[in-house]
């Protein structure tokens, strides 16, 4: 008779966050499938669990997926974590339960801390209806498109981001998305969490030196507040804009910024419009 998949959440930092049901789960089963095993190895001691661990990251899931499977038709019962939170999201273990499903092999959940839903519980949103993104691409252009593509989604938008491109991800949402207001949770249950809600121009003018993993709950699209690109002449856009930077002295992205406010638009859509007007001169 086949083995269990369980899928086990563990804690996203303070170690006391972890279920009984997960701690009986990694005590009883063959082996541990770690995201790594290293910082996997830290949560087992600490609770004085001997399972043995085996690595399953990105780099090596597609390739080891297969054995593991082998295992479990085999009968012996694997647990499958991540460094912190869920597995699969955001983080590796989706194949391993795909290839799990295909081959017939029964998938448990063990569910437990998760940092999007613990920002979004305490971001004080007044709706309980979000989008989890993720990360977003690494490269700017892709991350543009990426946010553009749901600039208008009635949800909010949860977002995962390293500190290295934590104020380039900042710009690139108050550009596509225009200054809504968000939550920003870094280092969410370890010593040094902070939680701060503000809209984004504020985040990045107050960001300081980035430091530990960030968590992004990002306020909706709000078609009331919003005002309508359609509305607004290319040639008009295209001349306030040449006042803006020519005149007073404001770089492209800041004039582009204060026409979305302006107009109660998107930046992009103020992007798209000085293109129509530059399109049409030429």
């Amino acid at each position: 008779m086949p083995g269990i998949l369980y899928v086990v959440a563990t804690p996203i930092g303070n170690l006391e966050d972890v279920t009984l049901r997960a701690l009986r789960i990694l005590k009883e089963v063959s082996i541990i499938a770690a995201e790594d095993t290293r910082r996997t190895s830290r949560l087992l001691q600490h609770y004085s669990i001997s399972t043995r661990t085996t690595s399953l990251h990105e780099h090596n899931e597609h390739a080891r997926a297969p054995a593991l499977v082998a295992r479990l038709l085999a009968g012996e019962s694997i647990a499958v974590v991540s460094d912190a939170g869920t597995p699969g999201l955001s983080d590796p273990g989706a194949q391993l339960v795909a290839a799990a499903h295909v081959a017939g092999v029964k998938v448990e959940p063990i569910p437990g801390p998760s940092a999007a839903l613990a920002l979004v519980s305490a971001a004080g949103f007044l709706t309980t209806e979000f989008l989890f993104l993720g990360f977003p691409p690494v490269r700017s252009k892709a991350r543009n498109k990426w946010l553009s593509a749901v600039a208008t989604a009635p949800f909010l938008l949860v977002v995962y981001e390293a500190p290295h491109r934590i104020e380039a991800t900042l710009r690139d949402l108050l550009d596509v998305l225009g200054d809504r207001k968000a939550a920003i949770g870094r280092e969410l249950t370890k010593a040094h969490e902070q939680l701060v809600v503000r809209p984004i121009s504020e985040h990045l003018r107050l960001l300081g030196e980035p430091r530990g993993e960030y968590a992004l709950v990002v306020d909706r699209f709000q078609q009331e507040a919003a005002g309508s690109a359609e509305a607004l002449e290319p040639s008009e856009i295209a001349r306030q804009f040449g006042e803006l930077t020519k005149n007073r002295g404001l770089g492209r992205r800041e004039a582009i910024r204060s026409l979305a406010e302006r107009y109660r638009v998107a930046s992009r859509e103020i992007f798209d419009l000085l293109e129509r007007a530059k399109n049409s001169v030429d």
